[in-house]
């Protein structure tokens, strides 16, 4: 697939500037598989536990191209919007296998 390539069952993206760069951490992985099963891939601002995602990130999934910066929040200027790009979907969609489950209490209902 264009953008991305395999070795080993693991997944590896090729950044902006064209190069290849690691697979996504875990928390960056759980972070894009949720923009998923959102309209137009909105990823969210907060995490499953109601904890507002990490700024590093979020900068961090932009800059290896697997999101972007959607619009500005007027009310929030500080906040990144942002949603994942068809990399970023990509990415998501091959590593969500490989994440280990929620624990119980955090899975929904």
């Amino acid at each position: 697939m264009p953008g991305s390539s395999r070795s080993s069952g693991a997944v590896y993206a090729v950044a902006h500037d064209g190069h290849a760069s690691t697979r996504p951490t875990e928390a960056q992985l759980r972070w894009l598989t949720r923009g998923l099963d959102q309209a137009g891939g909105k990823l969210p601002m907060f995490d499953i536990e109601g904890q507002r995602v990490p700024e590093r990130t979020i900068r961090a999934c932009i800059v290896h191209g697997w999101a972007e910066k959607w619009f500005d929040n007027p009310l929030k200027p500080d906040w990144l919007v942002c949603r994942l790009t068809h990399l970023g979907r990509v990415v998501a969609e091959e590593g969500a296998h490989a994440l280990p489950p929620p624990p119980p209490s955090l899975k929904k209902k």
